[in-house]
């Protein structure tokens, strides 16, 4: 019976052979990644070490192809060639591979760059991962979704048989504690804004606008992200009917190359909903289009020169407002965590879920909610352990001896 073909990417038993003095030769059939099968050889020294070195040859061949991407290829090659590729399907969002481009740029390259694909084992790539988790786990956490991607196109390639970020270990999630504003921290809020926005006698620069205290009264009265705050239009409010309404259908991002500018689309499907306002948020819109100076954009918060108001910019006055308060842990996402947990408290999650434009209700219920675990009342059963023996009991409890 015929002998059974070699697997691809295997080699057969090494052969070793003195060829002189100090010369050996070690040789071995190796079946190639195209499906040929060839001789590979190595001379040394001693025939254990023509062996090791005949290994490490077979360890990194690459396919014999002229794929531009095989195990030889730097990983600061394969960045550029991946992103040039996600840039050109025009599937993810330009912000987003502009994130992407900063984790490469910024950490990355820096660890791995003069790596070549085949020298990025497992236990490199997890002990990188694992020294950035320590202080930022967010961050690790956006570097393993870059490397996954970097890889699986180098295994699409054929220049690896496998994507090694998937064998990486679990990166661990920072405890989450969730802080909302109590009715004392939003008077405290509304008085810090209040200062801040009042005129110094005698300080350099333009008076400070009213939009902070308008922009945060908007936040409370819809639970909206500050992108999707700055981003409506005048002709995304419906005020003129019994239950005025608010559309939220865009958002501002910022893209390196472009600047600031309106995404007629929100983070994801859910996010574009209608909104019904709160009497207080009303009260303020109409007293703003009454006042409200022309903007080719129709935007209902523009800078002074009609432009986008950053939303940068906003959480830098916000910074400016609070300096002088104990407010320090106090951001916009706080803004949207304290009507999340007050719809929760009034309704329920799925409600808060909506009003935020969340597609999961487990996403709102771990990251906006702040709400203890309510354990099942069982004060009549623990009664039983009371320490007084001349008050009257319920039945003893059993142990299991006596069952």
């Amino acid at each position: 019976m015929a002998r059974p073909e070699l697997p691809i990417g295997t080699a057969g038993k090494i052969r070793t052979e003195k060829l002189g003095p100090g010369r050996f030769r070690a040789r071995v059939r190796f079946r190639d990644y195209d499906g040929v099968t060839r001789d590979i050889e190595v001379t040394d020294t001693t025939g254990p070490a023509a062996v090791r070195a005949l290994k490490v040859k077979i360890r990194d061949r690459s396919t014999p192809n002229d794929d531009e991407i095989s195990r030889e290829t730097r990983i600061n090659a394969l960045a550029e060639l991946w992103i040039e590729e996600i840039t050109a399907e025009e599937r993810i969002a330009a912000q987003t591979i502009h994130r992407y481009q900063a984790s490469l740029r910024t950490t990355i390259l820096p660890a791995l760059g003069n790596l070549r694909i085949r020298e990025a084992s497992v236990g490199r790539l997890d002990r990188l991962l694992r020294e950035i988790a320590k202080d930022r786990p967010s961050a690790a956490k956006g570097v393993k979704v870059v490397l996954g991607q970097m890889f699986a196109l180098a295994v699409r390639h054929g220049a690896i048989p496998s994507n090694p970020v998937r064998d990486t270990g679990r990166l661990r999630k920072p405890r989450r504690t969730v802080v909302v504003l109590s009715g004392e921290h939003l008077h405290a809020v509304r008085a810090a804004i209040r200062n801040w926005q009042q005129p110094v006698p005698g300080k350099p620069g333009p008076r400070h606008t009213g939009d902070l205290a308008d922009i945060v009264d908007l936040m409370l009265a819809t639970g909206a992200r500050i992108g999707e705050i700055l981003a409506l239009r005048w002709e995304d409010l419906d005020l003129a009917t019994a239950r005025p309404t608010l559309t939220i259908c865009g958002t501002l991002v910022y893209v390196k190359g472009q600047g600031i500018f309106r995404q007629p689309w929100t983070k994801s499907d859910a996010g574009y909903r209608i909104l019904v306002l709160p009497r207080f948020a009303v009260g303020m819109l109409m007293a703003r289009k009454v006042t409200a100076a022309d903007n080719p954009h129709d935007a209902i918060f523009a800078s002074r020169r009609g432009t986008w108001l950053s939303p940068n910019n906003v959480r830098r006055q916000w910074r400016q407002a609070r300096a002088d308060t104990d407010l320090d842990w106090v951001t916009p996402h706080s803004f949207r965590k304290t009507v999340a947990t007050l719809i929760k408290e009034e309704a329920d999650t799925k409600s808060a879920a909506a009003q935020l434009g969340h597609s999961s209700e487990e996403v709102t219920a771990t990251y906006y909610i702040a709400k203890p675990v309510q354990a099942p009342d069982v004060s009549d059963v623990l009664e039983r352990l009371a320490a007084n023996p001349n008050r009257p009991h319920p039945p003893t409890l059993q142990n299991d001896a006596g069952r």
